[in-house]
């Protein structure tokens, strides 16, 4: 792991926040249908909304009833890697569309480096395994791509960069420290669904394991047997 501070670790990690790439999310939509048509800003949405839905089940799943994978340490895919690397790509990618292709390609790599970066932050400050931070870079990423490839061949005229470029940089400026209890909001909709009172907590649950009645002693089994056969006689 890079040896950075600690504090860096967590301003890393706040850029995958639902409080600020929900919104750069919602202004991509809407650059889109300004600038191109509601049918592309539809399919970006659709796409971010598939990502967060496996999110949400994997961690209902969990919260309510315990299914995850113990050898994995996997309890549900991180919100915070899939929304950095799915928001990021597409943000850089529409920035640039205007420019060459290559240049383009590279402000895609970027965006997926910067969630990268964000879900190394999760498994640094424990709050993911490395399985849970794996998928949730895997699960954005493929959205993010899936909608560049979808859009790659747009007319690159129709948006100016500029203007584009300042509403996502003061978006991220103005929601970078907006708190959004999404976790809280999972964990009561699981409990509610599930219909327990209290969710599944990741130590616990690794910690459970099937118990087996122990054999019993030669001794204890011969005495346990020992009236049934006098019985018979």
């Amino acid at each position: 792991m890079p040896d950075l501070p600690i504090h860096l670790w967590y301003s890393i990690t706040s850029l995958g926040g639902a409080g600020l790439t929900l919104p750069l999310a919602f202004a991509i939509a809407l650059w889109l249908a300004v600038g191109y048509s509601w049918r592309l800003a539809a399919g970006w949405l659709l796409l971010l909304g598939a990502a967060i839905g496996i999110v949400t089940v994997t961690k209902l799943a969990f919260l309510g009833w315990g299914v995850g994978v113990r050898e994995l340490d996997f309890t549900g895919v991180s919100g915070h890697a899939t929304l950095s690397t799915a928001v990021y790509p597409v943000a850089m990618f529409l920035m640039l569309l205007p420019a060459r292709p290559a240049i383009r390609l590279l402000g895609v790599l970027a965006g997926l480096a910067a969630g990268i970066a964000v879900g190394l932050s999760r498994v640094v400050l424990s709050a993911h395994s490395p399985s849970e931070a794996v998928t949730g870079c895997i699960v954005g990423a493929l959205a993010a791509l899936l909608f560049v490839r979808i859009a790659w061949n747009a007319e690159p005229g129709r948006l100016a960069a500029l203007p584009v470029a300042v509403s996502m940089m003061v978006l991220a400026i103005a929601m970078h420290d907006v708190h959004v209890p999404t976790q809280r909001w999972v964990t009561h909709i699981a409990l509610k669904v599930s219909g327990h009172d209290r969710p599944f907590i990741r130590a616990k649950w690794k910690a459970a394991r099937e118990i087996r009645p122990a054999s019993l002693p030669l001794s204890q089994t011969l005495n346990t047997l020992a009236p049934q056969h006098a019985s018979h006689v």
